[in-house]
């Protein structure tokens, strides 16, 4: 029983310990450094060995200009515990009274503190990157490695030079830092890529930062840099590039294509169809292993289905057929099977051939993510062929096989899509609103989109009519029966004139026309977007489509620009801003808005 009290009486006390700290830091938060002062010092005495709440206290003291209080507390904590990082404290002191020849004396003596125990760099560069005297935090960490060669602190010093604009020590020293220690390439890549892509001007930053990896390039022979080189083409998006290099690896160690493999993923990632295609190819010609080999093929034909016309059908069919002579039908080759299938139901209009191609991959000895691939599939012909319960059976059964899986969520995406088709609102809505908050975000914001388009459009019509039409030309849509969906939007336009709907549907127009390279016709919708519905939701979206359209398909970037700048400063809010920001920087040739 004691030992029961003494466990409750200990409880209770770490539970006030705590309820004290966070009243403290709300006081403190809240710029009531009068309340926070009271709150800390009661912490302080209840754990006088604490740094941190003697810190804080100190702090107070010195927000409510109390320099006087705070010195002499500093210097008793000084004379009492002889650590470099009060000297530090002292020092600022007096800086924050602007006694800047007093301040000085104390942070050299910092410095000194070091020479005699090296070991208090720690605590005293920390405390000058702190208060961001970076020039003193850089002479701690350099005083430190002079006296003990094996600190190594060139990770840190060279953020420092960063901070402080010597951009070319930073990037020469993390480099030699990177190839002396890889084992600290990627924490320095991360740092890297952060400057490369921070807010600030970093033109000059990547300018700099290519010049010196080619000419350690061209020094040394060392495939390192060759990796580096490739690692820096690929932040900048140069895929084709970052392929130059991993070829010249590729040639000196021809041991895996592993790089190489991720390469065409990363422009196949950013639409670089062209590059990916050429890296394909290459991966074709340099191995042996079925496995990839079938991947690579699977890859290709995606790209060839995706850009290809009604003409080019029956050369892709024939294509498909021969790749799955060759490499039989098995559970490796199941890829090369979806994608016929696909192909043969969508593009073919032959559903029937389709499902058959997917039943009988279905007989093979699939593992759980194979299975669940072929019956997503069987599960989407059978959603083109308006089987709405047959297709909701399949996505269903995904979702009970992998649940909490990636593969699990977009089955249920999926399902969602499909009551929606159907018309079936009040269900799509309830699956839609579950999924906005989905791990994966284009499902989460796949998920919003159509969970705003019904709630917006129900608010506004209890009748769903509008809306009902609308889920008709989406369906169509789905279908790849554009000149009908092109139809149906328009019907919408006429019918409906004026009402909630008109702004998401000339939005489906638009991304019509732009599907069939109608690109007259998909500015025309996004700009009666822009002019009539401005304080809509969609606007944004309208903006960015459009520059896009005149940057990347029409190259006039005169008219791109003032659209991308539209969104930066009118849309803050929007999923198209990241993109937009950095598409307007790249067209302004500089990195500051």
């Amino acid at each position: 029983m004691k030992n029961i009290f003494i466990y409750i009486v200990l409880l209770w006390s770490g539970l006030m310990f705590s309820q004290n700290e966070q009243l403290a830091q709300y006081y403190y938060d809240k710029g009531d450094f009068e309340k926070a002062k009271v709150s800390y010092e009661q912490l302080l005495n209840a754990s006088p060995s604490n740094t941190q709440y003697f810190l804080r206290t100190v702090d107070c003291y010195q927000q409510l200009q109390q320099f006087d209080i705070a010195q002499k507390a500093i210097q008793e904590r000084y004379n009492r515990y002889k650590q470099g990082v009060f000297l530090v404290e002292l020092g600022y002191n007096f800086q924050l009274q602007k006694n800047d020849s007093k301040a000085k004396n104390y942070y050299d003596q910092a410095i000194e503190k070091i020479k005699t125990n090296p070991n208090d760099v720690y605590g005293i560069a920390s405390s000058f990157e702190k208060k961001v005297l970076l020039e003193y935090a850089l002479k701690a960490y350099e005083t430190a490695m002079g006296i003990q060669p094996n600190y190594n602190f060139n990770f840190q010093i060279g953020m420092l030079y960063g901070q402080i604009g010597k951009t070319d020590q930073m990037i020469d020293l993390l480099l030699t830092e990177s190839y002396q220690n890889p084992q600290n390439s990627n924490l320095i890549q991360t740092q890297l890529a952060r400057f490369m892509n921070g807010e600030t001007d970093n033109t000059a930053f990547k300018d700099a930062m290519r010049k010196a990896l080619i000419l350690r390039t061209q020094k040394d022979q060392d495939v390192f840099w060759n990796h580096y080189l490739s690692w820096f083409y690929v932040q900048q998006k140069e895929f084709g590039k970052a392929f130059i290099q991993e070829k010249a690896i590729y040639k000196r160690e021809p041991e895996s294509l592993i790089s190489i493999v991720n390469l065409s993923q990363f422009a196949l990632n950013e639409d670089d169809t062209e590059t990916a295609v050429e890296i394909l190819n290459f991966i074709l010609s340099n191995t042996q292993d079925i496995d990839l080999l079938i991947q690579t093929n699977a890859r290709l034909m995606e790209i060839k289905i995706a850009k290809s016309q009604e003409k080019d059908y029956p050369a892709i069919n024939a294509e498909l057929q021969q790749l799955l002579t060759t490499y039989e039908i098995t559970p490796f080759s199941l890829s090369l099977q979806i994608i016929q299938a696909h192909f043969l139901a969508f593009n073919l209009k032959k559903p029937e051939e389709g499902k058959a191609v997917i039943k009988k991959a279905l007989d093979l000895n699939l593992n759980e993510y194979q299975r669940a691939d072929a019956k997503m599939e069987l599960g989407d012909i059978l959603l083109l062929e308006e089987k709405f319960n047959q297709a909701l059976i399949y996505y269903s059964q995904i979702q009970l096989d992998l649940k909490n899986d990636i593969m699990s969520h977009e089955a249920s995406l999926k399902a969602a899509k499909t009551s929606y088709y159907k018309t079936d609102f009040e269900w799509a809505l309830k699956q839609f609103k579950e999924l906005k908050s989905a791990n994966t975000q284009l499902i989460a914001n796949d998920a919003l989109e159509y969970f705003l388009l019904i709630n917006d459009n129900t608010v506004a019509d209890s009748t769903q009519t509008a809306l009902k039409q609308f889920a008709k030309g989406d369906f169509l849509i789905y279908q790849n029966k554009k000149p009908e969906a092109i139809a149906q939007f328009q019907n919408i336009l006429k019918n409906f004139k004026g009402q909630e709907i008109e702004a998401v549907t000339m939005l489906r127009l638009g991304k019509i026309y732009e599907s069939l390279k109608d690109y007259s016709s998909a500015l025309s919708q996004y700009q009666q977007i822009i002019d009539n519905h401005s304080d809509g939701i969609y606007v944004d979206e309208a903006l960015f489509f459009s520059a896009e359209i005149y940057n990347d398909e029409l190259k006039d970037t005169e008219k791109a620009k003032p659209l991308y700048e539209k969104v930066i400063f009118n849309h803050q809010d929007s999923i198209y801003f990241v993109d937009a920001r950095k598409k307007y920087r790249e067209l302004r040739g500089d990195k500051n808005l």
